[in-house]
């Protein structure tokens, strides 16, 4: 059981004026344990300029400008990666609150607040481990943020033809991807892009990466699963003479011919998990596998 006060640093949704309103649920729980709340400035903003609501924080901050015990993500897993690029390497564990409908980080139903931060003071939950991908362009970081936890994209721009990508695992030629784009995904982003472009299904946990083609141009080239310790350099032909470079959704216009390398992160990112919750169920769950959808 914890007994010391805690401070919570709390990101979330601002497209959701509704839902967004469980935030006074959460802030009253917090206070009943007298808690320090720290709110990021956008999200505190949303809430008491746009909806109105009566919402006392003892701080408000910007970006990564923050210290706490544990990080509170209020909406889906869009929110929660944003959340964690502002975490980046403080090693703070992250707790999903789920505004929406499928959530894979996020995973906490907005009914459960209560009973989760019971849960953290009890000191009933578990902390995942989760690898996250380091980008670097022609041998420095990407400007911004340069990890991600989910995936990195490389894709073509706009209408343009497809690009080229030239591949390479530890120095050795792997294959040049004639396509619409590549998605190097951790085994967290699994289920997200990367799954929707025929990519596999990788526990959390595993150590590998996936690297999978958008649209390619040959039937050819299929998904591979290599060693998350491996380096992977990839260089980009494209008519246009740029493509994006995606982390995590957040894109940057890259010139042709930059080379990108492409490692694990330094870090890991924490999540925090209920007690006995099981990856398994919450993949059926969400996957529907089993599921009867006739009518």
């Amino acid at each position: 059981m914890i007994s010391r006060k805690l401070r919570f640093a709390i990101f979330g949704n601002t497209y959701q004026p509704k839902k967004s309103a469980s935030i006074t649920k959460i802030l009253a729980c917090l206070s009943e344990r007298h808690a320090e709340v720290c709110i990021e400035k956008e999200f505190y903003d949303f809430l008491v300029r746009g909806n109105q609501l009566n919402v006392t924080a003892d701080t408000v901050f910007e970006g990564s400008d923050f210290e706490a015990d544990f990080v509170i993500s209020m909406g889906g897993d869009g929110t929660f990666l944003r959340a964690a690029s502002m975490v980046g390497d403080k090693q703070i564990p992250i707790l999903g609150v789920n505004m929406g409908r499928l959530g894979f980080l996020a995973d906490i139903g907005a009914g459960e607040i209560e009973h989760i931060v019971e849960s953290i003071y009890e000191g009933d939950y578990t902390i995942e481990t989760r690898a996250a991908i380091a980008v670097e362009t022609d041998g420095t970081p990407l400007k911004g943020y340069h990890c991600a936890l989910n995936d990195v994209a490389i894709l073509k721009r706009d209408n343009a033809s497809m690009i080229s990508i030239r591949a390479t695992i530890n120095g050795d030629y792997l294959t040049t991807y004639q396509a619409d784009g590549l998605v190097v995904s951790t085994p967290t982003g699994s289920t997200a892009y990367s799954l929707s472009v025929g990519g596999p299904i990788i526990v959390p946990g595993t150590s590998v990466f996936s690297m999978t083609a958008v649209a390619p141009h040959s039937l050819n080239i299929r998904p591979i699963v290599i060693p998350d310790n491996a380096e992977i350099c990839l260089t980009v032909e494209s008519r246009s003479h740029n493509f994006l470079v995606a982390l995590d959704g957040r894109s940057e216009k890259c010139v042709e011919g930059t080379r990108l390398t492409l490692r694990k992160a330094p870090y890991k990112v924490k999540v925090v998990k209920r007690a006995g919750q099981k990856y398994f169920h919450t993949l059926r769950d969400k996957m529907m596998w089993g599921a009867d959808q006739r009518g």
